[in-house]
């Protein structure tokens, strides 16, 4: 699986961005990092990309824990764990988009909306919705959201924990690899290293 680009609308502190990996000069570039002050949209930036693959993010799932209720613009509170809260304060719908080449080298479209009632900026938060669209076949995954997501994963090769722990890494996450237990651990470097073939073999 491979990233090709990322867009984003209305996320946090991101009003509108779009980062395409295939063009100059990050189709060139080896290494980058992604920098900036506090509260410029880095974390949102990572926040997309696990949104459009997985409907979630590692530093959500994180903040629900904490059972915090916030005071929403629809005069509703909402969890601060809850993704939706992500969309920006003064607009009534926002998306995360990656474009990406799946392990069957097509190329597909996974897109995360999220929207207010009416399209007001005070309207409630709808249900989040996730899109797939192969844009090797020019056709849609027109399936209901728990098969697309399951797609997405098979399309990844990853799911959402080895995604995170591997290719996205969450603060804190690293550590969580090196302790986890063995099975855990070697699950994950073989589907990263295309060695589970072996484990296959010794099986049969």
């Amino acid at each position: 699986m491979k990233i090709l680009s990322i867009k984003i609308k209305n996320l946090a502190s991101i009003g509108e961005a779009f980062i395409d990996f295939t063009a100059e000069p990050l189709a060139s570039t080896g290494i980058f990092a992604i920098t900036g002050a506090t509260g410029a949209g880095k974390s949102t930036l990572l926040d997309a990309i696990c949104l459009a693959l997985y409907g979630k993010t590692p530093r959500y799932d994180l903040a629900r824990e904490s059972g915090v209720e916030l005071l929403d613009a629809s005069g509703s509170t909402i969890s601060q764990g809850d993704v939706k809260s992500i969309l920006m304060d003064g607009t009534a719908t926002g998306l995360a988009q990656i474009t990406f080449a799946g392990i069957d080298k097509q190329i597909y479209r996974a897109t995360w909306q999220v929207r207010r009632a009416k399209d007001s900026i005070t309207g409630r938060l709808q249900s989040d919705t996730i899109q797939l669209f192969n844009v090797s076949t020019s056709t849609p995954f027109a399936e209901k959201k728990t098969e697309t997501l399951a797609e997405i994963e098979k399309l990844v090769g990853l799911n959402f924990h080895q995604f995170t722990r591997s290719v996205l890494l969450a603060q804190g996450d690293f550590t969580a690899f090196l302790k986890a237990d063995k099975d855990s651990k070697a699950s994950l470097l073989e589907k990263l290293t295309g060695t589970e073939i072996y484990s296959q073999i010794s099986i049969a």
